[in-house]
């Protein structure tokens, strides 16, 4: 399918969002119930505090429009403590006790796959937070992506490394979980970029101090550096031993919290990201504003992230019906779906259909995110 009829299928979608059940009227009767898993504690807590955020918004906003065919939705969400086990009871316990309809992330990768293969198995609709992770994952049929698979996340950062920074020398700090990810797919593209990785440390996700670890990638002497993580520890602890070269990151960090938790190192790095809420896109200032207005803060992708799930849900919903089953459900969202994050394409193979050019390019400039002019691909 080309671009330009994604575009054009996405807007048709659009229209279908703000005409068919945005009627205005006060939704009444029977509650949808949503269920949502997100880490809300733990290591993944800077990314499950903003997708609560995004759909809480999201929820109020729907409601706001009438509903679901006069229905009022209700989310119902549970903290996994980042931890795949938890992630994997609390999907069940809504799942079975309060006969959710649909469930919204969770918030890690490896707690993705743990409720993934309980959605699976009655084929009910899950639309996680994360990108595809394991192989596993592209056999689960009811399964969807809000962010981009990580070879994409992988590609993205290795096009502002070559062309951008014109390096040829990575070093590279990744944690466990999304790092390992991201970091195996660097490992099958950089040298097609003309790249070589001189570096490559480990550590564990909720680990509180990886000094060692980045003291190693600085004497390699890397050009620049490339931190993939879901914390902000590297970043503070990396900067701390005196990595002055350029630091790249993946969307998986750009997150108020974990520039907060950057402190004075929080400065300079350089996010392949979705989402620059103080310059955003046309597609993206109805959202940004909403949110301002609502929160007082600026959004970021994980909050975005939760925001279109929740959008994406309620599209489906109004088309199969809340009561048509989890089957049903999950063929509706099988389709084209403008967001604010990105141009979607839940048909596509990697269950997302994002593409390199949705891609922005951010530097923190003063602990804010500044949008950058380099655009993927070019």
């Amino acid at each position: 399918m080309t671009v330009g009829r994604l575009r054009r299928l996405g807007a048709a979608a659009l229209v279908l969002l703000t005409t068919s059940y945005a009627s205005g009227q006060q939704p009444s009767g029977a509650p949808i119930k949503i269920g949502a898993v997100l880490s809300l504690t733990g290591a993944g807590a800077g990314l499950g505090g903003p997708e609560r955020n995004g759909i809480l918004l999201a929820e109020k906003r729907i409601n706001e429009r009438g509903g679901i065919k006069g229905r009022p939705l209700k989310v119902i969400i549970e903290d996994d403590g980042s931890k795949p086990d938890i992630a994997k009871s609390k999907a069940e316990a809504l799942i079975h006790g309060e006969k959710v309809v649909a469930l919204l992330g969770p918030s890690l990768t490896a707690s993705t796959g743990a409720v993934a293969g309980v959605t699976n198995s009655i084929k009910m609709p899950q639309l996680c937070m994360t990108g595809l992770g394991p192989a596993i994952e592209s056999n689960y049929k009811s399964l969807f992506h809000m962010l981009p698979p990580q070879q994409l996340n992988a590609r993205a950062m290795m096009e502002y490394i070559a062309k951008a920074l014109k390096a040829k020398k990575l070093g590279v700090l990744h944690d466990s979980g999304y790092g390992q990810l991201v970091m195996t797919n660097i490992q099958s593209v950089h040298k097609e970029y003309g790249v070589e990785i001189v570096a490559a440390e480990k550590f564990e996700v909720a680990a509180t101090d990886v000094s060692a670890q980045a003291a190693k990638v600085r004497a390699a002497q890397p050009d620049v550096v490339g931190v993939i993580a879901t914390s902000p520890v590297p970043f503070r602890n990396a900067r701390q031993v005196r990595i002055t070269q350029p630091i790249v990151s993946a969307v998986g960090s750009s997150s108020y919290e974990y520039v907060k938790g950057m402190g004075e190192f929080a400065d300079e790095i350089v996010f392949a990201e979705f989402i620059v809420a103080e310059d955003p896109l046309p597609h993206q200032k109805e959202f940004v504003e909403y949110f301002q207005k609502e929160k007082g803060t600026l959004p970021k992708t994980y909050d975005a992230a939760g925001w279109d799930a929740m959008h994406v849900l309620a599209q489906a919903l109004d088309k199969a019906g809340p009561d048509a089953g989890g089957e049903a459900i999950a063929a509706a969202i099988r389709a084209p779906y403008r967001g604010v994050i990105a141009q979607y394409d839940f048909a596509a193979a990697d269950m997302t259909g994002i593409g390199l050019e949705s891609y922005t390019y951010s530097k923190l400039v003063k602990g804010r995110f500044t949008r950058l002019p380099f655009k993927a691909g070019k």
